[in-house]
């Protein structure tokens, strides 16, 4: 039977693990961490583990002096070990205990792991490209909470819901201001005479720990890339695009609406990222 890890604890995974007024239940008082586990190695770990604790400090959580990166990198390992998963999808979720809006017991955190299976190869870019449509119903805001994974998931999940409705793979997500924010599951990136550019994290995106790898990664390559705000008509006009998450590394874009796209560029950008890095790209 299937194991997950609750406030490090290893249980059944068909357990309940939450009151009716838990503040993650409640409120989506919480954050997450999607993490790819593949060929024995937690990818890009640190990264993830980095992110989390910025954000567990602008939601001010009070951390126990235990619960340090290390000790939740040695619990995922032993829910990994136990559940026998040599690739897997690793969630962690860390949210709030019992209480209120105003009288939370404490501001400590409870976390859950869970480790799904991973059969999905990134070994390549898939030839087949993703359909993708634009959600507009609901606009995601900019604040200091826009850049984290947090609990608080309406608007990707009402854009998946709307991209399942419309039959298409993924759903472009706006801001505010209707600016190209992300997708449901990925940061955005286009490329439009031959320079590469996505959304800065001032419009909204979520701070992918894959977007930052291969902003990084690209920086000293003979690719041009650069951070800026982005139009619906920029996306709708540009020669290529493509999205990145840690799961999947990258992902070609074949079509937005009408708009239809190339793949030569996006397949050279993964081959030179997984060339120089294929632990990461594995």
């Amino acid at each position: 039977m299937s194991q997950i890890i609750f406030n490090g604890k290893l249980l059944p995974a068909s357990t309940p693990v939450v009151a009716s007024n838990n503040r993650g239940l409640r409120y989506g008082d919480g954050l997450f961490e999607t993490i790819k586990f593949k060929k024995n190695e937690l990818i890009l770990l640190d990264e993830h583990l980095a992110r989390l604790w910025q954000g567990l400090k602008l939601m001010q959580f009070e951390l126990p002096r235990l619960f340090t990166p290390d000790y939740l990198e040695a619990q995922i390992h032993t829910l990994l070990q136990k559940n026998n998963l040599k690739n897997a999808r690793v969630r962690l979720n860390i949210f709030r205990g019992n209480g209120g809006l105003y009288d939370a017991e404490n501001n400590q955190p409870n976390f859950t792991i869970e480790a799904i299976p991973l059969e999905t190869s990134t070994e390549r870019l898939n030839s087949n490209g993703l359909q993708c449509c634009i959600y507009s119903e609901a606009r995601k805001g900019k604040d200091i909470f826009s850049n984290l994974k947090t609990n608080q998931f309406l608007p990707y999940l009402m854009g998946a819901l709307h991209a399942k409705k419309q039959k298409c793979n993924d759903a472009i997500l706006l801001n505010t201001e209707h600016m190209i924010c992300d997708s449901t599951i990925a940061n955005v990136f286009i490329i439009t005479n031959g320079i590469i550019q996505t959304p800065p994290l001032t419009d909204g995106c979520v701070a992918g720990v894959m977007r930052a790898f291969v902003m990084d990664n690209l920086k000293n390559s003979h690719f041009a890339i650069e951070e800026c705000s982005l139009s619906v008509e920029n996306l709708l006009q540009a020669d290529e695009v493509f999205l990145t998450n840690s799961i999947y590394n990258m992902r070609w874009v074949a079509g937005i609406e009408d708009s239809k796209y190339k793949l030569s560029q996006t397949q050279e950008i993964f081959n030179l990222l997984r060339e120089t890095n294929p632990s990461v790209f594995c």
